[in-house]
């Protein structure tokens, strides 16, 4: 299997806190793939290691079948960082102009993809040109898409975007995830880091949870939640929660953990306990039920067992 990425044993440590630790994975060409944890849990310092922005203190990394720090490699690699930055008083097409030209591209083919890249993402068109505003000019969301498009200008077969969803709303998060999607097909790989469970349930072929600077878990999607078995219920309720239900759920007889979200839940059923079990004491309780079926756990719900609160806490602030 051709790999796109290959971590062997990496780690790194800040003084006296130790950001990655003993951190291995290999992620395929042509794949969607995620690196998830709270915030802090060495998401950030994995991909400038990646990247070669910083060292690792031991192991091995290879990108594109090739050593990390092979001069030119960063010419092939697209990255969008979680600390957005642009010159905020340029004009956007200058920007992004300069940008291609960092990797080589001549002005004449650099306006010829920024103009597409402008037009797909409503940068450009219904009598409105964004391209000539300057960067201060722009609401949050675009600029972050003049970045991402920044970090595609160069047509990179590696893609790394650090948080690219954050700050952004559903309209502009949707153009950023089908920009992904058509990456993939057309062969380039794709990492992208997210503490945001459903986006990399729906999008990725495959993830690794990392916490505490460790390594989780990791494999396909689908792997990864057939191994976490068929003991998990979906619930929807139509309306409200009676005391007499809440009662039930909170039955450390039938339910050992849940997923709580008001009308949607997603439980854990208790050993020895039966899905009909449940099903009869939340009818018998009164329950109004929309949906009731025994489904594979989802990455929200691996996560937060797999992670758990304090490792959550933990993750809050720190190097990440």
């Amino acid at each position: 299997m051709s790999l796109a990425l290959s971590i062997d044993h990496i780690a790194k440590r800040y003084d006296q806190h130790v950001a990655v630790r003993d951190l291995s994975l290999a992620v395929p060409r042509g794949a969607l793939y995620g690196l998830l944890g709270p915030n802090g849990a060495g998401k950030t310092s994995t991909i400038r290691m990646i990247l070669n922005i910083i060292r690792p203190d031991q192991g091995t990394i290879r990108v594109l079948d090739t050593p990390f720090d092979t001069p030119g490699l960063v010419n092939r690699i697209g990255y969008l960082p979680e600390e957005r930055g642009l010159y905020k008083k340029m004009q956007v097409r200058r920007v992004l102009r300069f940008l291609a030209e960092l990797k080589g591209i001549g002005a004449k083919e650099a306006d010829r993809r920024i103009d597409g890249w402008l037009e797909r993402f409503a940068l450009r068109g219904g009598g409105r040109d964004w391209g000539t505003a300057k960067v201060d000019e722009l609401s949050r969301g675009m600029q972050q898409k003049v970045q991402f498009i920044g970090a595609l200008l160069h047509e990179p077969e590696l893609v790394i975007l650090d948080e690219p969803f954050s700050g952004l709303d559903p309209i502009n998060a949707q153009a950023m995830k089908d920009t992904m999607v058509d990456l993939r097909t057309k062969g380039r790989t794709v990492i992208f880091s997210t503490h945001i469970m459903d986006n990399a349930e729906r999008l990725c072929d495959a993830v690794c949870i990392i916490a505490r600077g460790e390594k989780v878990l990791d494999g396909t999607v689908s792997a990864v939640r057939a191994e976490h078995g068929s003991r998990t219920v979906a619930l929807a309720f139509d309306g409200g929660r009676t005391t007499a239900v809440d009662a039930v759920l909170s039955d450390r007889r039938l339910i050992a953990a849940m997923d709580d979200q008001n009308r949607f839940l997603e439980v854990e059923l208790a050993g020895g306990a039966d899905p009909q079990q449940l099903l009869v004491a939340l009818v018998q309780a009164g329950a109004s039920l929309e949906r009731f079926e025994r489904v594979r756990p989802s990455l929200h719900r691996i996560f937060l067992e797999k992670v758990g609160a304090t490792g959550v806490e933990a993750g809050m602030s720190g190097q990440g």
